[in-house]
């Protein structure tokens, strides 16, 4: 039985106030009523935070974002490393605003899943189509593309201790979201790509939905049989809000 995992995604939001009443509000939520597991991935910043604001909660941390490269020149970055050194379980490779924003292609992304693994922590590998590849109807295709590069570097046995989250780059943070059924198709099309090199892992794998997620649709997403959870935007930054998605899932 897959445990259902949900993880907001901050982005590039909030001061050290902020986080700390964000966070000190998600604690209260805990509670019977939210059995999924539940991460939070601040900016950098404010990792230390988070790690230590969360010592005494099940809620986990995660990063936004890692550097490739494992030690050196590469100034403003971070290496993962230094994630784990903070206390990170989680960290988010892929984002589609890292690939299209900061032109990360998929092999950067496969070394950065890779650089996450050798430190014992978990990659939300993060795949996903824009608009005008839904409408040309060449949305597998993208997501095999995506989903290769990592497994042509790392080996499926990766996927064992990793997450995917299929984001549909057309619905992050447009307020539009795909289908129930438009997730489904593509959440199952993944799972296939992984069983298609090894059924028990494909079969253990989670495999999140991201794109506008909120209260009102997060049930109905997650009923579907390959829908594991949510990577929350924008809602992730509501505790009440948030705490609705989790119990949701």
């Amino acid at each position: 039985m897959r445990k259902r995992l949900v993880a907001g995604n901050w982005k590039m939001h909030g001061s050290r106030a902020e986080t700390a009443k964000l966070l000190n509000e998600l604690v209260q939520l805990e509670g019977p009523k939210i059995k999924a597991e539940v991460a939070v991935c601040p900016p950098f910043a404010y990792l230390s935070d988070a790690v230590r604001l969360l010592k005494e909660s099940t809620l986990q941390v995660g990063a936004q974002n890692v550097c490739a490269e494992p030690v050196g020149a590469f100034t403003g970055e971070i290496s993962a490393a230094m994630l784990k050194d903070v206390g990170c379980r989680y960290v988010i490779v892929g984002h589609s605003e890292r690939r299209t924003l900061f032109h990360e292609d998929d092999q950067l992304v496969a070394r950065k899943f890779m650089a996450v693994q050798a430190h014992k922590m978990v990659p939300i590998l993060c795949v996903g189509e824009s608009l005008e590849e839904r409408e040309r109807g060449v949305t597998e295709q993208v997501i095999a593309r995506q989903l290769d590069a990592v497994l042509t570097v790392a080996g499926v046995a990766a996927f064992a201790d990793a997450v995917v989250a299929y984001e549909p780059v057309w619905a992050i943070g447009t307020g539009k979201n795909a289908t129930p059924e438009q997730a489904q198709d593509v959440h199952a099309f993944i799972r296939g790509r992984i069983s298609g090199r090894d059924d028990k892992i494909a079969a253990g794998l989670r495999i999140l939905y991201g794109g506008s997620v909120k209260a009102a649709n997060a049930a109905e997403l997650f009923a579907k049989p390959d829908v594991d959870g949510g990577l929350v935007g924008g809602a992730s930054l509501k505790s009440e809000e948030f705490g609705r998605i989790c119990a949701a899932a």
